[in-house]
């Protein structure tokens, strides 16, 4: 499948302080996902950001990187109450779940052991496989896999293991796409989406430019390598 570019307004794991200028200079732009996390605006400006992705016909998207099960329910609430579409990262937990399904919002958490920030993922291969599986089987719609920080040597492989056993809709892949080449192996994985927040930020696409100039720069890029299937 062709994985959509899920846009994150942050860098270092926390939401930058002008997120909603960024977005409005760039919500013309044909990305449909946009999203931040619960760290780095106060309640009311995340609240604003949520209302600025919807009124632009956005989809809004929530990652959090907490662990902690009372930090998750509270993310959790907050993102109900944000009106956010998907829930995505911690550690899967059975209330956030919960919470998730009677909001009607789409949960994603994170597969295998993740830890620290930024994050990092070990373990052999076929526990962090099993781990997904045990995800999905106890109610979340998908997981969100960090390929790229994982400590293991087939970081792709990995990946691939893990769209063929769920399939490619109930993946996200997360954090360090910061290339063409990983642009490129997006697309051979399959997600349903991959994010991108800090390679905008740091001119990976284009060095001096600008958040914009970066998007679009990524926009031509992932439809150059998609041949315009989006």
């Amino acid at each position: 499948m062709t994985p959509n570019i899920i846009v994150m307004l942050t860098h270092h794991d926390v939401t930058v302080a002008d997120a909603r200028d960024r977005f409005r200079a760039c919500a013309d732009l044909p990305v449909q996902y946009w999203g931040f996390k619960d760290v780095g605006l106060e309640r009311r400006e995340m609240e604003q950001l949520v209302a600025d992705f919807r009124e632009a016909g956005k989809t809004p998207v929530l990652e959090v990187v907490r662990f902690d099960e009372k930090d998750l329910a509270e993310a959790a609430a907050l993102a109900v109450d944000c009106g956010i579409e998907y829930f995505t990262g911690g550690r899967f937990s059975p209330a956030v779940s919960e919470t998730a399904q009677a909001a009607g919002m789409r949960y994603f958490p994170f597969c295998g052991r993740v830890e620290g920030s930024p994050i990092a993922l070990t373990g052999a291969p076929a526990e962090v496989v099993e781990d997904a599986r045990r995800i999905r089987e106890l109610g979340a719609d998908g997981v969100d896999l960090v390929a790229f920080r994982y400590a293991g040597a087939d970081q792709i492989g990995l990946a691939k293991q893990i769209v063929q056993e769920l399939g490619g809709e109930n993946v996200i892949l997360a954090g360090s796409v910061n290339s063409v080449e990983r642009i490129a192996q997006m697309h051979e994985i399959g997600p349903s989406g991959y994010t991108m927040g800090g390679a905008l930020f740091e001119g990976a696409f284009r060095p001096g430019g600008s958040f914009r100039d970066n998007l679009e720069h990524l926009i031509k890029i992932d439809a150059g390598i998609s041949g315009g299937n989006r």
